[in-house]
């Protein structure tokens, strides 16, 4: 027992060390601690509150036990048992109203933010709609006012507020941007929710799916891309665009029947699966291979976009793409080619 207890007085301090180191790691643009726009801001402050609320709470606990352990301590040669006496009217009243007070100080402006947050920007002229789709493992974006669909890289103008309508292809998934939002689920019974949020600064804010909706539920990220109104413009100007296929006529006549009958590229395709125009300018390939030259959080996009295509359920368990390879018929110099292809499709 006493080297249980010898062993737990060491582990304690390195657990407590191990635990410090861990709060401080973290991405930027995952964080709610740091929030990039008025929807986060406002969730942080009620985090703030309540933090606030319970430091205050624990001071005067421990200062009021810390004064009892003192004051009412037993004496030296003390033998009898203290005075009973049972409680104290108007302490209870008081330990009772002031809890009441604390609750309703922090429940005014919660509600008042979670209602804010479920505001209906749709019917805003200034607002971009923008129909949202949770698969498995991956989201579908659909600008309605301007017909344009895509995946993965949510493009956003900053500045503006961005109006969500959103519903789920399959299980029940939750979409969250961190940094730039709250939690919201598309919901399986058909149910559409709305909300919205605004990015005043341009970057790249990474997204996640928050409900468990499968093996890969780990690996549904997106990423938001905030840019400004010029760039969003023709962003949306090369989406659609024409288009542009395998310059090989063979590897372009694989790529119809293999992948076109799933994805999209421009003007053609189904797009069941995944859109695909410019693949090559997103910030990863499935979600959650992250595309980096330099290698230094993730890798190229042309060695990504090969581990995904050679074996995607080592990428991500359970999803329903075929195997290009086995379900498709390709071969490996095929894949590769369209890999390369896929690579170098970029938007301007």
């Amino acid at each position: 027992m006493m080297k249980t207890w010898q062993a737990g007085k060491r582990l304690l301090p390195m657990t407590a060390a191990l635990g410090l180191l861990l709060a401080g790691c973290g991405r930027e643009d995952l964080s709610v601690l740091r929030p990039q726009g008025p929807a986060a801001e406002s969730s942080f402050d009620l985090m703030k509150l309540a933090i606030t609320i319970m430091i205050v709470v624990l001071l005067i606990v421990f200062s009021i036990a810390a004064y009892v352990l003192i004051r009412f301590r037993r004496k030296p040669g003390q033998r009898e048992i203290p005075e009973q006496v049972e409680g104290n009217f108007k302490l209870e009243v008081i330990w009772t109203v002031i809890p009441l007070i604390l609750v309703v100080i922090l429940a005014v402006p919660t509600v008042r933010e979670v209602f804010a947050a479920g505001n209906d920007h749709s019917n805003d002229k200034n607002a971009v709609k923008v129909k949202v789709t949770g698969h498995q493992y991956w989201w579908e974006f659909e600008y309605t006012d301007y017909g344009v669909k895509t995946a993965q890289d949510l493009v956003i103008p900053a500045g503006k507020d961005i109006a969500f309508e959103l519903r789920t292809a399959d299980v029940l998934h939750s979409f969250w941007v961190p940094s730039l939002s709250g939690k919201i689920d598309t919901n399986p019974d058909g149910t559409v929710n709305r909300f919205s949020f605004s990015a005043p600064n341009e970057g790249v804010y990474r997204g996640k799916c928050a409900e468990l909706c499968g093996p890969s539920h780990g690996f549904m990220e997106f990423k938001v891309k905030s840019v400004s109104e010029a760039e969003f413009e023709q962003w949306l100007a090369s989406k659609k665009a024409p288009a542009v296929l395998p310059e090989d006529p063979q590897l372009a006549e694989k790529f119809k029947s293999a992948c076109l009958t799933c994805h999209a590229v421009g003007d053609q395709g189904l797009a069941v699966g995944p859109d695909l125009t410019g693949i090559g300018s997103r910030e990863s390939v499935a979600g959650i291979l992250l595309n980096d030259d330099t290698g230094v959080d993730g890798a190229p996009i042309l060695d990504n976009l090969k581990t995904w295509l050679h074996d995607p359920q080592s990428v991500k368990p359970g999803n329903t793409m075929p195997d290009p390879k086995a379900d498709l018929g390709l071969t490996d110099e095929e894949v590769d080619g369209i890999a390369e292809y896929l690579a170098g499709y970029k938007l301007d």
